[in-house]
């Protein structure tokens, strides 16, 4: 299972918007992401209930996880996503 850990780069956390630009990441990816605090058991990274469930804190340690084809790419991906607080997946990392 491919993971990545990384602090969440959105002052206001996974909330609201970024939370939207984060599902919307995670559902173009293709393949099944889980995402979860540090403590935490892991939820559908493509659904926005779920996400916004987490309560993840600006600064605060998520976990991205995926076993799928492509996870490494994917999960880097998205990992730069949320520890940037990007506005947008990039294309490239």
């Amino acid at each position: 299972m491919a993971e990545r850990r990384v602090h969440v780069g959105w002052a206001e956390g996974l909330h609201a918007r970024p939370a939207s630009i984060f599902v919307r990441a995670a559902t173009a990816a293709g393949i099944p992401v889980t995402i979860a605090k540090a403590d935490a058991s892991p939820v559908n990274a493509a659904s926005m209930l779920a996400v916004l469930g987490l309560g993840a804190e600006g600064g605060e340690e998520i976990v991205l996880a995926s076993d799928a084809d492509g996870a490494e790419a994917a999960l880097d991906r998205l990992a730069k996503l949320v520890a940037e607080g990007l506005e947008e997946l990039p294309e490239t990392v």
